[in-house]
Order: C-alpha cells, then structure tokens, then sequence
C-alpha cells in the first residue's frame, strides 16, 4: 500500500469524473464504504443483529447505509422509490441470519459505487436545482440531499463502530 492510500480519502486527491464542488461528498462515501470494512474485518456473523443497550445493530447500520445512500439518490434524480427501494426500507434492521458479511458489504459498495458515478454525470449548474424528498416531496437542493447521504453515511459508521466496540467488549474481544 502506497503512504497515499492510507490518508483519508479527502487527502488522496481529486476522484476522477466528479465536480470540484462534489468531491468532499464523493470522498465521505468512499471513505465509509473503506472504514466499514476495516472496522468488520473479522467480525463473527453471530453478532451481526446484537442491539448493545437496545441500539441499533450492526447489521441494521450496513443496511441503513446501503438503503439510504440508494433512496436519496432517486430522489437527486427526481424519482420517487420504487416496490424494491421500499420493500428494503421495510426490512432495514430486521434480524435475517442468511445475510453474510459479504452480502452486507457487497449491496454497501455498490449503492457507495452508484452514487459516485452518479455524482460524475452531474454539471455544477446542475447542483442548486430543487429536489422533492420523500412522498410529501420536502424541498430541498441537489447538493443538499447529496451532502446529506455523504454525511449520514459517515455518521452511521461512527455509530456502527461504537457498536462493535461494545459488542466486543461485551463478548471479550470474541
């Protein structure tokens, strides 16, 4: 590994393809989708669903990530979330033993990896139009709810790693 890569992602440099006003946004998302997997390496599938203190899960801030990162950016489109968008809504956080680890971190990286190619289709021009959030359409801008899914996916990494740090603390290091 190179001394670049193992700076933050905001101090590796521009990513290719996304506006100089998007690149903080693109680097919070790549710099969750990295910390999410250090942080799990090695973490036993049986601990995914643990709620230390009645908090969320694991498992459930994976999914949260995953699934929010993948709602806001329909609504940066202009859509409105479809059956499956909302079918995954309804099921963030339920306990479900066949999710892997892998699975988990596979459907983070690509909802992570969508976005970023969606923020290099966009124009700078582009990032003060209006954007309808939810089924009421609560305004707000393209590079508001953008910034939003960057910083709640960090934020919900912090809270992932505060978990797993209890749960390890809880199970002995397991």
């Amino acid at each position: 590994m190179s001394k670049n890569e193992k700076n933050e992602y905001w101090l590796r440099g521009r990513i290719e393809g996304v506006s100089d006003m998007l690149q903080p946004a693109a680097h919070a998302l790549l710099q969750s989708r990295e910390e999410a997997e250090a942080y799990l390496e090695g973490f036993p599938a049986k601990l995914f669903w643990e709620r230390p203190a009645g908090r969320a899960s694991v498992a459930f801030h994976l999914q949260h990530i995953t699934g929010v990162t993948n709602r806001l950016v329909t609504y940066a489109k202009g859509r409105q979330l479809d059956e499956e968008q909302l079918k995954f809504l309804d099921n963030e956080g339920i306990p479900d033993v066949d999710l892997s680890l892998s699975t988990l971190l596979e459907d983070l990286e690509n909802s992570i990896d969508s976005a970023v190619m969606y923020l290099k289709s966009l124009q700078e021009e582009d990032l003060t139009r209006k954007v309808g959030i939810g089924r009421k359409r609560i305004g707000s801008t393209l590079i508001g709810t953008l910034f939003h899914a960057a910083e709640h996916s960090q934020r919900h990494v912090g809270q992932m790693l505060v978990t797993i740090s209890v749960v390890k603390a809880k199970m002995g290091d397991w």
